[in-house]
């Protein structure tokens, strides 16, 4: 007797996918984006633990919507793009949590690994899913920028990633 085994489900990121932020600067909200979201995903609910998420975003895509700030945000004194390109993150661990999920990854910022907790939201449709989580982080935990007095450490993350697939 063979066993029913429910084969790994691969995704392919649309580009409708996008990586936002928020950070206080003086006090006030600052949202910015990243784009380039590319993703490698093998993800079947009934099977989580052989299941994989690898995601990157590129970093000379920030925007802020404020030029000046943003070629700020792409030199060494923040994202360093031309040495770190990429934002990365790879799943170490996935969980159900009732309807949802969390994700345990690691996030790598310029040269900095450091492992973060994501709760998301899965949702499926026919031959499309969304993959929707946010998470704060501290940007001097990764080296960018360094002490401010008007500039927050924390920064809220939110990922969707829209999916169709392979």
């Amino acid at each position: 007797m063979q066993a029913n085994i429910q084969a790994q489900t691969e995704w392919q990121a649309l580009s409708t996918s996008h990586v936002t932020f928020k950070i206080k600067n003086a006090g006030l909200n600052v949202n910015g984006s990243f784009d380039g979201l590319e993703a490698d995903i093998n993800f079947s609910p009934e099977q989580l633990s052989k299941s994989k998420i690898t995601a990157t975003v590129s970093t000379k895509t920030i925007d802020t919507g404020i030029n000046a700030r943003d070629t700020h945000l792409r030199s060494d004194d923040y994202f360093s793009v031309v040495k770190y390109p990429k934002i990365k993150m790879t799943s170490t661990k996935l969980e159900k949590n009732g309807s949802n999920y969390i994700g345990y990854f690691d996030l790598t910022i310029r040269d900095v690994t450091k492992s973060i907790k994501m709760p998301f939201k899965f949702t499926q449709q026919d031959k499309l899913a969304t993959f929707e989580g946010t998470f704060s982080i501290n940007r001097r935990d990764f080296n960018v920028g360094g002490w401010s007095m008007i500039l927050g450490n924390e920064a809220d993350l939110s990922i969707v990633i829209k999916t169709q697939k392979k």
